[in-house]
């Protein structure tokens, strides 16, 4: 099967046996290869799984090297919040497709990302029909609070992780985050990274492993 956006797979070395799949959503202007680095670290503690690392669907206007998810050239609210519903309806394409290439269910997948992919992350895993495994969030947001709350129709539980000295996306974001997770009853557990710029420590990499390994 063609998925609808260009994908670097990782496959598990027990292939022919594929019960788990995490999807890994890469940041503004990044691509599938450069998230798949996070496939690489965790592939040989997760057998039986896949990695799937999509490109975005549009090639980013600030960095045409690279690919986004959704334009931030414009900075107006309304029309990011539009664009990222726009990604997600893509997306939700894409893993229909992954669950049929696969035969797994919503609750066989995780979905994680960094930055502007762990904010498309989040909102799926909110908005589709079932509740995925869960998601697993670097250095992102909530793109639109009120937005969501009206579109809230499933809880995914989440696990969250921000630098407290990123200069990309406002550390306090984290706790905004958890705080409109917890009012809408959403399982969530946060981690904030101390001395820790706009990128993915490895001691996020290995408590998010902890926390896949403990629950897939």
């Amino acid at each position: 099967m063609e998925f609808i956006l260009n994908t670097k797979i990782i496959e598990s070395d027990k292939k022919n046996n594929i019960q788990n799949a995490i999807i890994l959503l890469h940041g503004y202007g990044g691509d599938g290869a450069d998230i798949s680095s996070i496939a690489y670290s965790w592939k040989r503690f997760l057998d039986n799984t896949v990695f799937l690392c999509p490109d975005g669907h549009e090639t980013c206007k600030l960095n045409p090297n690279g690919f986004q998810w959704f334009d931030l050239s414009i900075d107006d609210q309304n029309y990011i919040t539009d664009q990222s519903k726009k990604a997600e309806k893509i997306l939700i394409k894409y893993i229909e497709q992954v669950k049929k290439k696969y035969s797994l269910q919503n609750s066989k997948i995780i979905l994680s990302g960094f930055s502007q992919g762990c904010m498309i992350s989040i909102n799926l895993g909110l908005i589709c029909n079932e509740s995925f495994k869960s998601i697993i969030g670097f250095s992102g947001k909530i793109i639109n609070k009120k937005d969501l709350q009206d579109r809230i129709i499933s809880k995914t539980n989440m696990l969250l992780f921000h630098g407290d000295a990123d200069e990309v996306v406002a550390p306090s974001s984290l706790l905004e985050a958890k705080d409109f997770l917890e009012r809408n009853k959403i399982k969530v557990e946060i981690n904030m990274i101390k001395n820790c710029l706009h990128h993915i420590p490895v001691e996020a990499l290995s408590a998010a492993l902890k926390y896949i390994k403990k629950n897939i």
